[in-house]
């Protein structure tokens, strides 16, 4: 029978083990100095990205937290103000365009409409009436300060939404009055008053009889 030599005992798993590296995988390697910049530039987007998101979403809140504010302080007024009319009705008519008022808030509508939205050009009347239809504000403006076209435009920007959105466009010969309607509603600012304006957005936007969504 051999005998084992001396100094030659049972092998171990840590004389195994450093053989390998020191207990580590096979072939591993720590990442280079260019490796871990790259991981650093990464996370530096990363958190980046998301505290544009975040800048973004803080900023639209607070703005729909002031516009509901406003409304709250315009809505006693607005009652006294707002003209509400009997519906003229609801059909499509490629045709349409003749209405009792210069700005309609019913009746037969052109079967395409007008997308919420800031515009520089004239819209067509019966597409307007279908936007009305959908729940959409349409506000007609001319030539008011600089702070209230602004102040419109941001609205517009705020509310986008296809049945709930803003339809801003031109209208000739108002000058510095400012006309908004939904559907079979009605208010004239002769001289801009922001929380009534606000009020009146708030209060029908969304509401249109094709499909309700607030």
């Amino acid at each position: 029978m051999s005998r084992r030599r001396k100094g030659q005992g049972k092998r171990t798993s840590r004389g195994r083990d450093a053989r390998h590296g020191g207990g580590g995988p096979r072939g591993g390697r720590r990442p280079g100095r260019a490796g871990l910049r790259r991981h650093l530039h990464l996370a530096a987007g990363l958190l980046g990205v998301a505290a544009v998101v975040a800048a973004l979403w803080w900023v639209a809140n607070l703005d729909e937290r002031n516009f509901a504010a406003l409304a709250r302080d315009g809505r006693g007024e607005l009652q006294a103000r707002v003209v509400t009319e009997a519906s003229a009705g609801r059909t499509h008519d490629a045709h349409a365009g003749d209405y009792d008022h210069r700005f309609p808030t019913s009746g037969a509508h052109n079967p395409t409409w007008v997308d919420p939205g800031v515009y520089r050009e004239r819209q067509s009347a019966g597409r307007l009436v279908h936007s009305l239809e959908h729940g959409n504000i349409v506000i007609y403006y001319d030539d008011p300060p600089g702070q209230v076209r602004e102040q419109l435009r941001s609205w517009a920007r705020l509310y986008d939404g296809q049945w709930s959105g803003i339809v801003l466009v031109p209208a000739a010969g108002l000058g510095q009055s400012v006309v908004l309607t939904a559907w079979t509603k009605r208010l004239v600012l002769d001289q801009f008053r922001p929380e009534v304006a606000a009020a009146f957005i708030d209060a029908y936007r969304g509401r249109g009889p094709e499909k309700p969504v607030r």
